[in-house]
């Protein structure tokens, strides 16, 4: 028998909204301030995972320009009408976290197919994070979601509310009510999900913090408005070190005080229910795999899941027993269904986008990056700096592994200190570590040198800048082993040089950052022009490989 193996989605895939329809499984993750919008993972067997594409494409359903870090697309919904033959996702826009107010919004947008297109956004609230559609039985949808509470003297984060959608209208009916405050003590509710079994409606929620205390509850009622009863060996899924911590009101999410020394996976909560075509239910959910030797997150957090199985009682629990969340999982009784092993290097010589690649806060368009203008390279104009909020011209992919390459060849020739383009590691804006091409007035000489920003402090290894003025093409290289990053360069791709020191990689990473960001490192190329924004670097390839195994 061959287990399923977690994470079934490896590096920075959080919040996972697990659907089944018909013969085919999909999964839903976050993509924070990332560009295109909620990436979608397609699968026939619960094991082995594509991803599929991306439900958000363009500005009229999804405007991040000068969203702070780990703002943007929270927790996304993914559900389907059967009668009406309609996906439904429902997401969250974070706008600010600013004076603990949580400025945001809640769209739904609609399609026939899973891969699109999908509509324009329709407006629902702004009250709160994690919105889930439920469809009853009945043909009515509810909308939940955690109404964020702001006042003094009263607890955070709130409640979970509910409210009637409106399918033809695409507007909220009636008032919200508040339906459930959690199923536990440990705080931080969030990420409501309704399921109806057998005359019950089950409150999926998360609790604990989307930290190392983080959970899995639930809680069911035979009202949909409530009261819940929790099951009595909440939560059923968890990493934490103490079980049910009192910690109710608390809104320190990270909890470092809750990693299990004995659990790989950590963060395990925030879950999302699905039943095979045979009645067997899996719980899809939120995990992490820190470094061992710092607790450092470098690839955020990611997707598992998890084997269950329902009670003579009617209460869910984990096919293997106790509450810890599983590296190895029982498989579903389905065909395994592996897709095709991927290239490591990206050419750019098919004319469309690698589904792997991705844009900060903007959309991928012909005025700054180009696939076109010069067949075989893609072409970036440069733009902002790595610190921006707004307009940079980064193409990145999630970094999977801690053990891994990346590799590119530029054509590149700055004509002054404003104008750098090049390879980075990039958690956000202000942590980054960025192997960059550019001019050096002092050397009188197109160089190779390192910027990097460790917690928004910017630093330049000045003392190991290396000329590269005989350079037609330079070739870039970022080496990760473990909390280890080296840079190195090269004329040809064959002799390379180590440029700088070896760097610590697991700076990109939820733990070091001070500004409590929670997203997951990328790797990938760039280019900026602080002067006129009209140079532009032509990149041959991009490879990503992983040399080792977690």
């Amino acid at each position: 028998m061959t287990m399923i193996r977690n994470p079934i989605l490896k590096g920075f895939n959080p919040d996972p909204s697990i659907l089944r329809v018909g013969d085919d499984y999909y999964i839903a993750t976050s993509t924070f301030e990332w560009y295109p919008g909620v990436q979608i993972h397609h699968s026939k067997d619960l094991a082995n995972w594509q991803v599929l594409g991306y439900a958000l494409d363009r500005e009229s359903q999804l405007d991040l320009k000068g969203i702070e870090a780990s703002g943007g697309v929270w927790a996304p919904c993914l559900s389907y009408d059967e009668n009406a033959r309609l996906f439904y996702l429902i997401y969250t826009i974070m706008r600010s976290t600013t004076g603990n107010f949580f400025d945001l919004d809640n769209y739904v947008v609609t399609a026939n197919s899973v891969t699109g297109p999908w509509s324009e956004r329709s407006y629902l609230n702004s009250s709160g994070f994690d919105p889930s559609l439920f469809h009853d039985d009945d043909g009515r949808k509810w909308l939940l979601n955690l109404e964020w509470d702001n006042r003094l003297g009263y607890e955070h984060p709130g409640s979970i509310v509910i409210q009637e959608y409106d399918p033809e209208s695409r507007e909220l009916l009636g008032k919200p009510v508040s339906i459930f405050r959690g199923a536990t003590g440990m705080g931080c509710l969030e990420a409501p999900h309704i399921y109806k079994r057998n005359g019950y409606y089950y409150m999926m929620a998360a609790e604990g913090g989307t930290g190392f205390g983080h959970g899995v509850t639930v809680a069911r009622s035979k009202s949909l408005f409530g009261p819940y009863e929790p099951d009595p060996c909440n939560p059923i899924i968890t990493s934490a070190k103490e079980i049910n911590l009192n910690r109710r009101g608390v809104d320190d999410y990270l909890k470092p005080y809750q990693y299990n020394p004995d659990s790989v996976l950590q963060k395990s909560g925030h879950g999302s229910l699905v039943e095979t075509q045979d009645g067997v239910p899996y719980i899809a959910h939120l995990t992490a795999r820190p470094l061992a030797s710092n607790q450092r997150s470098m690839l955020g957090r990611e997707t598992a899941i998890q084997a269950c199985e329902w009670t003579k009682d009617g209460w869910l629990r984990l096919a293997s027993g106790g509450q810890r969340a599983e590296l190895t999982v029982q498989p579903a009784a389905l065909t395994l269904t592996p897709w095709k092993k991927e290239p490591v290097r990206e050419h750019f010589d098919s004319g469309e986008w690698n589904a792997h690649l991705n844009s900060l806060r903007v959309p991928l368009n012909e005025s700054w990056v180009s696939l076109t203008a010069r067949p075989g390279y893609m072409r970036l104009r440069g733009r902002d700096s790595l610190f921006s909020l707004h307009e940079q011209s980064l193409i990145a992919r999630r970094l999977q592994s801690v053990h891994a390459v990346t590799e590119t060849c530029v054509e590149f020739e700055p004509d002054n200190f404003h104008e750098t383009a090049g390879l980075t590691l990039f958690y956000d804006q202000n942590m980054f570590y960025y192997l960059r091409i550019y001019y050096s007035e002092s050397l009188n000489s197109k160089c190779l040198g390192i910027l990097y920003a460790d917690n928004g402090v910017k630093v330049e290894l000045r003392e190991s800048r290396m000329p590269v003025a005989g350079w037609d093409k330079v070739y870039m290289r970022a080496v990760i082993e473990g909390e280890e990053l080296r840079f190195y360069g090269s004329p040809d791709g064959e002799e390379w040089t180590q440029i700088g020191p070896v760097l610590d990689a697991s700076k990109c990473s939820d733990e070091y950052s001070k500004y409590g960001h929670f997203t997951g490192a990328f790797v990938g190329v760039c280019c900026q022009d602080s002067y006129r924004k009209r140079k532009y670097a032509d990149f041959d390839y991009f490879e990503y490989r992983e040399t080792g195994t977690e």
